[in-house]
């Protein structure tokens, strides 16, 4: 803003968020020990070491892609086998959430599994919305629940201008989607995640990360393995550079006046995530 004039959303670059951003700091224990390219053969090796059960009691192992027509989510099921392209960020940072959210992959993968009954079913509503969180899924947790009801109520401006020293304090955004780390590196205008908002105590808000990343999992495994998300739109959506310290940008209060980016919610049909 200057001289008290918003600048229209024109006016406000889009961000370059590099992987020392705290947005992607749940797998930050990962990136730690691998190059700093998407290598497959580094990720199954950090696999090996650090060996994760698959949906189906077999371990996951991550390995190159296979020309047998099996369905990427039967495969993991039935072998335990991520199917992984070499040099692609969108598979190396599927591998990464799959070490640091095992439950929640295991439940995604079941619940497929579940929705292909009879087999040869076509695929249907709660398949999308799985894929969907899949792919762009984000936890938000808080302390305060009226934080979250600005969030559900797309009350943006509320929300993350209003009570930003609140948020700072109060919320953590926890990314889940591999398709969301991968956008992050060339984030663009109105990118947006699907969220699943979680209500925490203070006590939870000061554990270590690896304790807060574990409960994470547990929590959004038992959410999706209970049915609640039958449809892409029961998830929050939540334009990720609205999130205070993503863009510089966003200081500004005229930031959030860009409705096409922060838009105003779905009327009397929206739901609770």
């Amino acid at each position: 803003m200057e001289d008290g004039v918003a600048r229209p959303a024109a006016a406000f670059s889009v961000p370059t968020v590099a992987l020392s951003s705290f947005l992607f700091d749940p797998l930050r224990r990962w990136l730690d020990q691998l190059p700093p390219r998407p290598d497959a053969v580094a990720l199954a090796e950090l696999a090996g070491r650090h060996p994760i059960g698959g949906p189906n009691g077999k371990p996951i192992r991550f390995v190159p892609p296979q020309a047998d027509g099996l369905a990427y989510e039967c495969r993991v099921w039935e072998t335990g086998e991520v199917e992984t392209r070499p040099g692609n960020w969108h598979d190396f940072f599927n591998g990464l959430v799959w070490l640091t959210f095992p439950r929640t992959k295991r439940a995604i993968i079941a619940a497929h599994v579940a929705a292909m009954q009879p087999a040869g079913a076509a695929r249907g509503s709660t398949r999308d919305a799985l894929t969907h969180f899949d792919e762009c899924g984000i936890a938000v947790l808080s302390s305060r629940p009226e934080l979250l009801e600005l969030l559900r109520g797309f009350e943006w401006k509320k929300l993350f201008v209003d009570r930003r020293a609140d948020v700072r304090v109060a919320m953590r955004f926890v990314i889940v989607g591999h398709a969301t780390y991968e956008a992050l590196r060339a984030p663009f205008r109105g990118l947006t995640a699907k969220a699943v908002l979680l209500e925490v105590g203070e006590a939870w808000l000061r554990q270590p990360r690896a304790r807060q990343l574990a409960a994470v999992d547990a929590l959004l495994a038992a959410k999706l393995a209970g049915g609640r998300y039958k449809l892409p739109r029961d998830f929050q959506p939540l334009p990720l550079l609205g999130i205070p310290g993503v863009t510089p940008d966003s200081e500004d209060p005229a930031y959030y006046d860009d409705t096409w980016q922060f838009r105003p919610g779905r009327g009397a049909t929206k739901k609770a995530a």
